[in-house]
């Protein structure tokens, strides 16, 4: 047993969670959440291969009762820190997009993260240290059509995780927000986005996207957003009246993508 703190990371078998994994390894020992356990063994077999002590929970945070056996979890003084990755989003006219879909983003993207950060914070904050990451986006910088719940549900996420950054941080608790925009991982292919419609300049390497997550952590800073392209689009995104922005988020999810 060696004498590293834990990460417990949501989401970890594959894409930007994964990622995370693999970076953490020689810092931390690991506790590893997905709902494959396939990838979550090969993962841990890698992460173990760095140095990490690994503990893999098999769990759909869409389940009451897999949620709750991670909070216990995350509960515990082991933890030193949170990635809340976890998450999914959908894209096209909502009206015509399945309803429990719509819901079931709504619950993991938002519900659990709330979950999931209070559980931690109650240890974090009596024990006076401790370090929480919240994945969001750049699509939470302002209306976007034709991913209409998926952009609303990070806006939560910023908002909630800029927010509690202030409460805690006299209590010695560090929370980060991570606004990742176009990366290479699983999640556009779930999403069903033709990758062919975006241009290259616009991707970033998940390896980077983590890259400058944990980099921003030792200055301690609450919002981070990878890449200079991101930067400038949150610039625009965030300066621009929403009624603008969202006209023209979405002309180009139509002509880059194929919407209607």
């Amino acid at each position: 047993m060696n004498d590293k703190p834990f990460a417990l990371v949501t989401g970890a078998s594959a894409g930007l969670g994964k990622e995370f994994a693999l970076q953490l390894a020689e810092r931390y020992n690991l506790v590893l959440v997905a709902r494959r356990a396939d990838l979550l063994q090969d993962l841990a077999h890698q992460c173990a291969g760095r140095g990490a002590e690994c503990e893999t929970m098999t769990a759909d945070l869409l389940n009451a009762e897999d949620v709750a056996r991670v909070e216990e979890r995350v509960a515990k003084p082991d933890i030193a820190l949170l990635v809340n990755n976890a998450g999914f989003g959908t894209y096209g006219a909502f009206a015509d997009l399945p309803r429990q879909g719509e819901a079931d983003q709504v619950q993991l993207n938002i519900h659990t993260v709330v979950r999931l950060t209070h559980a931690a914070l109650g240890t974090m904050t009596q024990r006076g240290n401790g370090s929480i990451i919240n994945v969001a986006s750049v699509a939470g910088y302002q209306p976007a059509p034709y991913s209409a719940t998926y952009s609303a549900t990070k806006t939560f996420v910023r908002y909630f995780t800029e927010a509690i950054a202030e409460e805690v941080r006299p209590k010695g608790v560090y929370m980060q927000v991570l606004c990742p925009g176009f990366t290479h991982t699983e999640f556009h292919e779930k999403a069903d986005i033709a990758k062919g419609g975006i241009p290259a300049f616009l991707w970033m390497e998940s390896s980077e996207v983590v890259r400058d997550s944990l980099a921003a952590m030792e200055p301690r800073e609450t919002v981070c957003v990878p890449g200079a392209v991101n930067k400038a689009i949150t610039a625009v995104g965030g300066a621009a009246p929403n009624a603008v922005s969202a006209k023209l988020a979405a002309f180009v999810m139509r002509s880059t993508m194929g919407l209607r």
